[in-house]
């Protein structure tokens, strides 16, 4: 029993260093500088470790993204207000938009890797999460309206291939202060 918690816990330790040191080499070289075996040696781990975790580079970058996934979710569900539970739905709604723009750029070359994967990449678990609670939020602000559409106009702008081929000529506060905008014409 002792070697299955041995093993349980040098596993988690592995995967903390791993991630740790992927997003150092994203942070200094870009998504193209993540190359497994650079990695492994940074984290200290053989590449095989990396393979059998992560099972490609692809599966690693959907680690790091996923690791910052769980830190935004959990904010906009059970964290303080305006983003969290309590505000009132057009500060959340604001919030919640403003604090997605920083989480993508946070990520954009990751992101934007992901999103590209496939036609309909974008469209999944996170998505269908922002699009739930957005959904939510404008029923809330504008009852009646058809808060399905609204929702996906309102996260369009944050698709992270639009949004890196904007931030080269606006910048990340216009981008906000027009999805602000959206929103003070939906509540009116």
């Amino acid at each position: 029993m002792g070697a299955v918690t041995r093993e349980r816990t040098d596993a988690a330790r592995n995967r903390a260093k791993i991630l740790a040191a992927a997003e150092g080499i994203v942070a200094a070289h870009g998504v193209q500088g993540l190359q497994m075996a650079d990695v492994a040696a940074a984290a200290g781990v053989g590449v095989g470790t990396l393979y059998r975790r992560f099972g490609d580079r692809s599966g690693l970058a959907y680690a790091l993204i996923d690791r910052r996934e769980r830190e935004f979710q959990a904010a906009f569900i059970e964290g303080p207000p305006p983003l969290g539970p309590g505000a009132e739905p057009a500060a959340r709604a604001k919030a919640f938009l403003r604090a997605l723009a920083d989480r993508t750029v946070e990520q954009l070359d990751l992101l934007l890797m992901a999103e590209t994967a496939s036609p309909l990449a974008r469209f999944g678990g996170a998505y269908n999460a922002y699009h739930g609670h957005l959904s939510m939020l404008i029923g809330r602000l504008r009852p009646g309206a058809d808060a399905h559409c609204l929702a996906d106009a309102l996260l369009a702008p944050l698709a992270a291939p639009l949004l890196a081929h904007r931030l080269g000529e606006t910048g990340i506060e216009r981008v906000k202060s027009a999805l602000d905008d959206l929103l003070d014409g939906l509540a009116g």
